[in-house]
């Protein structure tokens, strides 16, 4: 039996591969709720993730795995229209005259920056259209000095730097030039006369979860109990313990308490690095950032944008109303927004507020932003935070990633599909976590003659 530590889409992905190259498996997730950071919640209509989700359609994996699962027809792309807020006004920034006519940068930043989201480098006076191919060239490139050097300051100071500032925060200067033009290469599809198709599961991704649940097996899950040991001795892995949550006192397996040992002949550790270390003494160097996110249930639309980057110091790093991507019939009629912010720092204000504090900081602020909108049309304000949502993707990231077989790090048999693998490099995705559980069950598979697939 193969023991799978997570029970989020890169375990539960792994668990599907596994059974199809013949194995048995039992996943165990902690909580009650299956899906990780695709968790959801109800509304008047189809549910909705916790986090916000969208696909790129350079996002094959996910893709074929939706069409695998027989929910294809469903998938969807519509146009999620994007816009900065600066100095009390919304520009939209998708269509060629709108960027155009953005006045916070010159002509010529806007022909550097153009030019950088092609992946035309320009330096020296002769167009390059290979320089950018190899992320790893740009790993050790601090992310300002990149730039500088292949657009212009006013691009770095009016375009990129509060983008910067929302996402990373104090850790804007540690960040990776790689990581940039991977997320220009993961964002590359757009339609120039309309915007870019992003793609959505109708009904959210949740149904995905779903599905994958019921592909599986529900037998084959196991909610509400934490893997707590693996044993390694002798240099492979021949067990693994679980605990029941939630109890105030564990007794022996032996005396039919809360404990259980379960013998493994592999382990897929498919949870954040912390897991694994206290597992199995494995240290990840990677630094994670907290993401605060909530949920705002209205009845009136508060713009008419996706997507809205906020290029003034605001406590919160974005406002996405997803009812303007998704429409609001679906919902019942409510109109849904996300607002977003993320934590560099566990001691910072916004993570030590509670949730009432957090909702009239916020909703304040977006009555300042918008002196017209009615904040009396809020239904539900409803907030997730999640404390590793996502990597700090610093400068010699990649020296960083966590292997997926850590054979020769722990012991034979124990893998790793978390968010520290190379999958989720350079960008943590639902995609990304299907690719390191694929990863994971396909060099298992590789190791030794099992039965046919089922």
């Amino acid at each position: 039996m193969i023991g799978i530590v997570g029970g989020g889409i890169a375990g539960l992905a792994a668990a599907r591969r596994l059974q199809r190259h013949g194995y048995d498996v039992q996943v165990f997730e902690a909580s009650d709720e299956l899906g990780g950071l695709a968790a959801t919640y109800e509304t008047n209509g189809d549910r909705i993730e916790k986090f916000y989700h969208h696909l790129s359609a350079s996002e094959q994996t996910i893709i074929d795995l939706i069409e695998e699962l027989g929910l294809g027809g469903d998938l969807e792309w519509p146009i999620g229209k994007n816009a900065y807020y600066v100095d009390g006004v919304v520009h939209p920034l998708d269509k060629p005259w709108e960027i155009l006519a953005y006045p916070h940068m010159s002509a010529y930043d806007k022909f550097r920056l153009a030019l950088l989201t092609q992946e035309i480098d320009v330096r020296g006076g002769i167009p390059k259209f290979d320089s950018y191919e190899r992320l790893e060239d740009f790993e050790d490139v601090p992310i300002k000095r990149f730039l500088l050097e292949h657009t212009s300051r006013g691009v770095y100071e009016n375009f990129f730097e509060p983008l910067l500032d929302a996402k990373f925060g104090s850790r804007k200067e540690d960040v990776s030039a790689a990581w940039l033009l991977g997320r220009i290469k993961f964002r590359g599809e757009r339609d120039l006369l309309r915007g870019e198709p992003l793609g959505y599961l109708r009904g959210g991704f949740g149904r995905l979860i779903d599905a994958l649940v019921e592909d599986v097996g529900e037998e084959n899950i196991t909610t509400g109990v934490r893997v707590t040991d693996l044993d390694t001795e002798g240099g492979e892995v021949r067990s693994l313990t679980t605990e029941a949550m939630g109890t105030t006192e564990v007794a022996t397996a032996a005396d039919g308490g809360t404990t259980e040992t379960h013998d493994v002949d592999d382990v897929v550790v498919a949870a954040m690095p912390n897991v694994l270390e206290d597992l199995t003494g494995y240290e990840c160097d990677i630094d994670f950032q907290g993401a605060v996110c909530a949920l705002v249930t209205m009845e009136e639309s508060l713009t008419d944008t996706y997507w809205l980057n906020i290029g003034h110091d605001a406590p919160f790093g974005a406002l996405i109303e997803h009812t303007n991507y998704v429409p609001p019939e679906r919902y019942g009629g409510d109109r849904l927004l996300y607002v977003a912010s993320y934590i560099q720092d566990y001691a910072e204000d916004l993570w030590q507020m509670n949730d009432d504090e957090i909702e009239e900081l916020w909703l304040g602020h977006i009555e300042e932003m918008f002196p017209d909108w009615n904040r009396d049309s809020v239904k539900e304000f409803r907030l997730a935070r999640n404390p590793r949502a996502a990597p700090v993707y610093e400068r010699g990231y990649l020296d960083m990633v966590v292997p997926f077989d850590l054979g020769d790090d722990i012991a034979d048999g124990v893998y790793y599909a978390g968010m520290a693998s190379k999958a989720q490099y350079p960008e943590r995705s639902l995609n990304g976590g299907i690719v390191a559980g694929y990863e994971c069950a396909d060099r298992i598979a590789g190791k030794k003659e099992v039965v046919s697939p089922r």
